[in-house]
């Protein structure tokens, strides 16, 4: 039985999946400076007989191909760590000070490593091919749309895709999938609120900006509450607010800076027009001068129905039949996988790394975090099958 026989090869490389993916989580690195994480993948397939080449600068792209005839599938991993200081008192922790992979990617990409592994075994009787793309700056602005402004995608053409993302509110052996909306679309906003600066005991003299900022910070919220329906998800994050010179002094600007997520496109379109006429209105009201820049971030992620139907098939397989979670809501988080996701069919999926026992279960993006790493060999066994059951 095919399943079984991945299942042996996945506990046959197991040892070797984690080992890269220590290395990796021992030596981060950011955004797209990612050279050594990119030469450690490099070495790992070619020894599995695979060349590689380069895209967006550090993302890495390899092709086995199948003896039979068939199409090409893809896998993604994302490559970048945080900008996080690790306070785990592991063998392995992150040996570069301010860097960690805190979000998991050191994972992804020694689980792909392990799912071409494991499908190297089955190339003879491969019909079709498997692209293996790892893929930088996921955590900043986004490697997947200059990869495939490259041409990732093409020669051969991508016909499905998938990747997974660990998850430490899952469970070791939980797997969990959503068809349709899986994570949200984000546009970052920065707002400039100009007043006029004067003496702190003679407020009358001046228009201060702070005070602008804060009711602006209150009403932002309203739109949520007010604008979007309790039905729809939305979020407005205001996460820095910088001004000021002296506590005696109004300052004469404050900069506000955010994220907007969204799932409906209706709902993006219209929270960007609310933020601008709420900080349109409130510092005219108030006197003051504001400016609003909009950065489009990455759209919403939509899993394909079909895709997400064989990582449920492969995952009972696999992992057996208790393993899938049903994912009631779409995440407000946001990856540019949806970038792919746009252009072909594919899943992205969630992997259970947690476990309560060992208290590996701090969430994404802490200096705590950590993963199960008996997980690993399974997602590679998994996406391995997933790769199969397509071709």
């Amino acid at each position: 039985m095919i399943a079984q026989k991945i299942i042996e090869l996945s506990e046959k490389y197991c040892d070797e999946i984690i080992r890269i993916r220590r290395k990796i989580h021992s030596r981060p690195e950011l955004d797209f400076d990612l050279w050594e994480t990119a030469d450690t993948i490099e070495r790992v397939l070619a020894s599995l007989g695979l060349s590689s080449e380069r895209f967006a600068g550090t993302g890495v792209v390899s092709l086995l191909e199948g003896n039979c005839s068939g199409g090409t599938v893809a896998i993604r991993a994302d490559m970048d760590a945080l900008p996080i200081n690790e306070e785990n008192l592991l063998s392995f922790k992150s040996e570069i000070e301010g860097k960690m992979h805190a979000c998991g990617h050191d994972a992804h990409i020694a689980i792909a490593l392990g799912a071409a592994m494991i499908l190297s075994c089955f190339q003879d009787d491969l019909h079709g091919n498997v692209k293996f793309i790892f893929q930088p700056a996921e955590e900043t602005s986004g490697g997947a749309l200059p990869m495939i402004k490259e041409g990732v995608l093409e020669s051969p053409a991508v016909e499905n895709i998938f990747s997974l993302h660990v998850m430490p509110e899952l469970e070791r052996g939980e797997v969990g999938i959503r068809s349709g909306k899986m994570r949200a679309a984000s546009d970052m906003f920065d707002i400039t609120v100009k007043g006029r600066s004067c003496h702190g005991a003679e407020p009358e003299m001046g228009i201060d900006p702070i005070i602008i900022a804060s009711k602006i910070v209150d009403i932002l919220q309203t739109l949520i509450s007010r604008n979007v329906s309790p039905l729809d998800s939305a979020v407005i994050t205001v996460g820095q607010i910088q001004g000021g010179m002296a506590r005696n002094i109004v300052a004469p600007s404050v900069t506000l800076s955010g994220v907007i997520r969204t799932v409906d496109p209706s709902t993006r379109r219209n929270l960007l027009s609310g933020v601008r006429q709420v900080v349109d209105s409130i510092c005219t009201s108030m006197g003051g001068e504001g400016e609003v820049l909009f950065t489009e971030g990455y759209p919403c992620l939509n899993n394909d129905r079909e895709m997400t139907d064989i990582v449920e098939k492969a995952s009972l397989e696999i992992i057996g039949r208790k393993s899938v979670q049903h994912l009631e809501h779409p995440s407000m988080g946001v990856d540019d996988f949806a970038y792919f996701l746009e252009r072909i069919p594919g899943c992205y999926f969630m992997l259970g790394v947690g476990d309560p026992e060992r208290q590996v279960n701090y969430p994404l993006h802490n200096p705590f975090f950590q993963i199960d790493e008996r997980s690993l060999a399974p997602a590679s066994a998994l996406l391995a099958r997933i790769c199969l059951l397509c071709l």
